[in-house]
This record gives C-alpha cells, sequence and structure tokens, in this order.
C-alpha cells in the first residue's frame, strides 16, 4: 500500500526544513567567503559564477546573507533549525535592514516569536510594523530613501517575451499611472479592440513607452542572429536575440523583414556560423572593427552575463593578460567584449584575463578559480561557455 496523503505531506514538509538547514548554511560559507576575500569588488561576480546564478542573485543573496548573520541572528537560527523557510527570513531582513544594530537587535526578538508559520509576504509586512515600531522617525526617512532607488529593469523570459518592472518608485505616482493605463485599455475594449484587458493594457503601456501615441518611434539596436537557410524560409532553426536567447524561425523572420524593424539581421552561414550578412537597417550605423568584434561576441563574455555586447566596451586583452595601456594590439583577435562591471574587474588585484588564439577568454579569480568563453556559434552559448579549478 502506497503512502498516505498525511505521509507525503509530512515528507515534503521534512525535506522543506532540510533545505532551510542548507540554505542557512549557505548564508554562513557566503558570508566567511567575503570577509576572507581581500576586497570586496568582484565578491558578487566570484559567487555569480562559482554557484551558477546571476550577478544580481549574488548581490542579493551576499546583502541578505550578512544581514541576517550580523542582524537578525535569532531569525537566522529558526532558519537553521528547519522552522522558517529562508525566503521568510530573507523577508524580515529586506523590510528591517536599515535599522541601527541596537534596534534590529529589538525587530530580531520580536520576529524570533512572531515568524513561525509566516509566508515570506506576511513576515515582510510584519517586520515592516516591527520596524516602525522600533523607529518611527527612521522609517520615514527609510520610506523617503526607498523612493530615490527607483529604477526600471528588463527582465527576458523564455522565446520571444520579456517584461519591464518599474520598482521603488513612489507609489502616488505608480497608482496613477496603472489608473491611466487602465483606463485607456477598457475604453479600447469597449470599443471591441481584440485581446483581454490584461493583453491590452500590456499593449498601451508598451505604446506609451515607445512614444507611439505621440507620434514618435522605437529607436534602438538589438542583434537578431539567423542561418541563411532559416531566413529564406527553407528551414525553422531556432534565430537568436542578443541578451535574450533563442526565439523561434517565424518569430524572427516576421521581426528581420518587419517595414519598421528595430533590429539588425545578422545571417550566418548554416555550417560554421560564420557571418555572411550585416542587415543595414539600424539606427546611428557604425562600421569596422568595433563593429565586427561586438556582433561576433553578442554578449559580456563574462561567463553568465547576459549584458548585450553593444552595450558594452570593448577590452584588449592577449595570451600574456596585456592591456592596451601594456601594449596589447588592436585587433579581432585582442578584442572582447565586457560590460562596464565586467570590464573594470581588470584593475581589481587578483583578477586575470587572458585571450587565447582560438578566441578563448580566460577569467582567473582571486580564488584560483578559472571560467572561460567562445564567441558563440549559432547554436547558443550554452555549448560554449566551461569552468574549472
Amino acid at each position: 500500500m502506497g503512502e498516505s496523503l498525511e505521509d507525503m505531506l509530512l515528507n515534503m514538509k521534512a525535506t522543506a526544513a532540510e533545505m532551510a538547514r542548507l540554505d542557512a548554511r549557505l548564508a554562513r560559507q557566503v558570508v566567511s567567503f567575503a570577509r576572507a576575500s581581500k576586497t570586496r569588488r568582484g565578491v558578487a561576480e566570484e559567487l555569480a559564477m562559482a554557484l551558477c546564478m546571476t550577478k544580481f542573485k549574488a548581490q542579493a543573496l551576499l546583502g541578505h546573507a550578512e544581514g541576517l548573520v550580523d542582524r537578525f541572528p535569532r531569525v537566522l537560527n529558526l532558519v537553521e533549525h528547519g522552522l522558517v523557510p529562508m525566503a521568510s527570513a530573507v523577508a524580515v531582513n529586506g523590510a528591517a535592514s536599515w535599522l541601527e544594530y541596537d534596534k534590529a537587535a529589538v525587530v530580531d526578538k520580536v520576529m524570533s516569536d512572531r515568524l513561525l508559520g509566516k509566508n515570506p509576504t506576511s513576515a515582510r509586512r510584519s517586520a515592516s510594523s516591527a520596524a516602525a515600531r522600533a523607529d518611527p522617525l527612521g522609517f520615514e526617512a527609510q520610506a523617503m530613501k526607498r523612493r530615490e532607488n527607483r529604477g526600471l529593469f528588463l527582465k527576458h523570459g523564455e522565446a520571444g517575451v520579456a517584461g519591464l518592472s518599474l520598482e521603488s518608485a513612489p507609489v502616488e505616482k505608480v497608482t496613477a499611472a496603472y489608473v491611466c493605463v487602465d483606463r485607456q485599455a477598457r475604453q479600447l475594449k469597449t470599443r471591441g479592440e481584440p485581446g483581454t484587458l490584461d493583453q491590452l493594457r500590456a499593449d498601451v503601456a508598451l505604446d506609451m513607452l515607445v512614444g507611439k501615441q505621440f507620434g514618435g518611434e522605437p529607436k534602438t539596436h538589438v542583434y537578431l542572429y539567423m542561418d541563411v537557410l532559416t531566413y529564406a524560409g527553407l528551414r525553422n532553426d531556432p534565430a537568436e536575440l542578443a541578451g535574450h536567447g533563442p526565439i523561434p524561425a517565424a518569430l524572427a523572420r516576421h521581426l528581420a523583414s518587419g517595414r519598421k524593424t528595430v533590429f539588425q539581421r545578422i545571417i550566418t552561414d548554416p555550417v560554421d556560423g560564420q557571418i555572411l550578412e550585416l542587415g543595414r537597417r539600424r539606427y546611428r550605423p557604425k562600421a569596422g572593427l568595433d563593429e565586427l568584434v561586438r556582433v561576433r561576441d553578442r554578449e559580456c563574455r563574462r561567463p553568465g552575463c547576459t549584458r548585450p555586447a553593444q552595450f558594452g566596451d570593448l577590452d584588449h586583452c592577449d595570451s600574456t593578460g596585456r592591456g592596451w595601456a601594456k601594449g596589447c594590439p588592436t585587433n579581432a583577435r585582442t578584442l572582447v567584449g565586457l560590460c562596464r562591471a565586467d570590464h573594470k574587474l581588470r584593475d581589481v588585484p587578483g583578477w586575470r584575463h587572458t585571450v587565447g588564439p582560438d578566441g578563448t577568454l580566460t577569467i582567473t579569480t582571486p580564488a584560483n578559480q578559472s571560467y572561460t568563453s567562445k564567441p558563440p556559434g549559432l547554436g547558443g552559448v550554452d555549448d560554449v561557455y566551461g569552468a574549472g579549478a
């Protein structure tokens, strides 16, 4: 006879508790690693490559790990004993990390008594309330400060879709903006426009952002890669959008042939992936070596970074690790595309970049770990990145 539903649930709870204990152990290990490093700069990038996560995830992991270890040890202790999930502890840190240590200790005590059974949303609200009571004036100042950290972020999804996230913006403006978009979407729906309200809200918001409602047109430059046979419609291999990843062949052909397309199409040989044609339907044309390297590399060459190459820097580097200032020549073999943040890592003690004759970039970190990348072929980046001790 198989497991009962009760047994299944108890087993799942036991697994979740073990995951919480492991998360707490990782948090302490991350803090120990960061404090053993000679310099703070580059710690997040090294964690990102070692733990196979984005740099932003690594920065978040480092931030909440230090917060829990230093400010909320009682809450972390609950996680270590498998009593609450790490996500709920992270929510406490996020809501009250701004407090001075003595007042954080008060919230730590309060939340250690309140946290059991709370999901992350409830934990955040409870911790925010406790923090406001612990330091009312600081709570008010923190609310204003957080509005200064507003930003618009792009998040790539599955093939052909992405999202925009407006974070830490003034609540009154965000609410007003949503009401404005919702009102126009409902008017379109009343007039018989096809689509759900959610779809129409997205359409209205995007039209506003690109200035379409005011006679404007989007001005951008994105690389779209497809092989010549797919472009001709003779086969349907996926194409690739730099910074996003693979997209269906039909969507790629639609984008590449659109009358007002804002993508630069890059047609490649179906056998070896070599570039056959650079489409010229784009804004602010560039020619020569600069464009060749950016088109070849597609994205930042640090493994795991997906910042499109056209938005980053070109770095001089040869097999000895020389930069331009130390005599590295300028040619396609010695130039690699790096985003600005990863380019600056070269100036941090302990980081070393070298480029081999075949274009392989090797990044050696202060922890003596080596990560490699080659310019990707049309098949995508999965086959060309590797790491080793």
